[in-house]
């Protein structure tokens, strides 16, 4: 089973959300165009760490990296012990959703939240949902189902007063997975929420998609609702094998995002339903660290708990089963967040991703394989993904992430560096947070465990 390629309007977070969203969906985008062209090989440099607008923004701002996760404990169980149990799987931030969907039950959960160290993006508040998603914003009184700029305002900032108050809260989602036909109203939203609510972040989160119109779409959503990130959602682990378009979806991102000079996010598959099978920690890993190949600067997971199947799309187990049970993904989540993502974070989150490689096999559609540069002559060895960032000055440091290919065996893969320029080559270890240096600068032998990365400082 493929995944829908911006085929309806409702996605799988949409089901989720229920029906009543769906009905403001856009006719579909034409598949037959292709995206021209391959991603980009470097990025220019003018492309920098986020705009200045953004890094103070909760989430966005800061060294600590994003960690978030949808749909999670409904409201009978928005208990400390159950927030409590995300905070120390690694967790930092929660996307509202399975019934934490009216003021009071949002209010009770930025309290939990705030008792066990989380940050909360509010995407249920039902003020909210009306202003960017039900109605659209227009002064013209002739547009259907429609609310005045100055109605917008008004249930933004009654919905804002609810929250403020907490250290927990740290913005509102806008609207998920909107179709191409609200991304003008959608932008006005944005527009209100930077100006009644400037320290807090706004949120939007896309469709899935390839082709050069789900390109020209992302494009229109950046330059329309000027995102403080850019964040989508594709899950690439079918009961039928591995999704052939996830990489492509991952080149358009990157782009976007790089030209737009904000951070790109993604939602990474954690739980079972239709066509999708449930991931093994080596799956996951995979998942994380070919998105961080890609430049990723934030990691969301989709889901923390099973969705009830009754929702549609046969959802089964998450990280939790509908009771709450643990299986075993929440330990694979707990070793992963805590041993890796998150020291390795802090890393990249300030850095730009310079190129996104293919090495030792043939790149997917719409990707770029590897080619010679100042920096690296030469791979050979096991297919892997290489993510290549740079600081946001002039230094001519380097760091180059070498992720697994394969989510189902280990590798060894080689990478020659040019002697004219790397002058010192260092291996980051997440359990210390410093680097090691190695013997050898010539070339890097990075042997990984199935969906393993591993991240090297090239001193020049």
């Amino acid at each position: 089973m493929m995944i829908p390629e911006h085929k309806t309007g409702v996605g799988r977070r949409a089901v989720l959300r229920g029906a009543v969203i769906g009905a403001l969906a856009a006719a579909p985008l034409p598949l037959a165009h292709r995206l021209t062209g391959s991603a980009p090989a470097s990025v220019p440099a003018s492309a920098a760490a986020p705009a200045a607008a953004c890094v103070d923004l909760p989430l966005v701002g800061g060294s600590e990296f994003p960690i978030g996760v949808f749909w999670p404990p409904p409201p009978y169980q928005t208990t400390v012990e159950r927030y409590g149990e995300m905070r120390d799987a690694g967790f930092n931030f929660v996307i509202t959703g399975n019934y934490v969907d009216d003021q009071a039950i949002i209010r009770h959960t930025l309290a939990i939240a705030e008792q066990v160290g989380l940050k909360v993006l509010v995407s249920s508040d039902p003020d909210v949902q009306n202003m960017a998603r039900r109605f659209t914003i227009s002064d013209n009184r002739s547009v259907p189902m429609s609310i005045t700029t100055a109605d917008a305002r008004t249930l933004l900032t009654n919905s804002l007063n609810q929250y403020r108050g907490f250290e927990s809260f740290a913005g509102f989602s806008l609207g998920d997975e909107p179709p191409e036909s609200q991304l003008d109203s959608l932008g006005k939203a944005f527009t209100i929420a930077r100006e009644q609510a400037p320290t807090y972040t706004p949120y939007s989160n896309l469709v899935p998609g390839t082709g050069q119109g789900y390109k020209d779409m992302v494009h229109r959503f950046v330059t329309t609702c000027r995102p403080p990130m850019l964040s989508y959602d594709r899950y690439p682990l079918l009961t039928s094998g591995e999704d052939p378009n996830y990489f492509e979806n991952w080149a358009i991102i990157r782009a976007e995002a790089l030209l737009a000079n904000i951070p790109s996010w993604v939602f990474v598959q954690s739980v079972e339903y239709s066509g999708h099978r449930f991931p093994t920690q080596a799956e996951l890993l995979w998942n994380i660290n070919t998105s961080l190949a890609y430049g990723c600067k934030g990691i969301q997971y989709f889901t923390y708990w099973q969705p009830d199947p009754a929702r549609g799309e046969n959802f089964g187990r998450a990280i939790t089963t509908l009771d709450g049970t643990h299986t075993p993904l929440y330990d694979a989540a707990k070793a992963i967040n805590t041993g890796w993502l998150r020291p390795v974070g802090v890393e990249l989150k300030p850095l730009v991703s310079e190129r996104a490689l293919h090495a030792n096999h043939t790149p997917p559609p719409g990707t770029v394989g590897f080619t010679a540069d100042s920096y690296m002559t030469g791979t050979s060895g096991s297919p892997a993904v290489l993510g290549l960032f740079r600081p946001t000055d002039a230094a001519k440091t380097r760091w180059l992430l070498i992720a697994n290919r394969q989510s189902g065996a280990s590798s060894t893969t080689t990478v020659s560096l040019n002697q004219t320029t790397v002058t010192k080559v260092s291996v980051f270890d997440p359990a210390t947070r410093g680097y090691t240096a190695q013997a050898d600068k010539t070339k890097i032998v990075a042997t990984l465990a199935p969906g393993a990365a591993a991240l090297y400082r090239l001193d020049a």
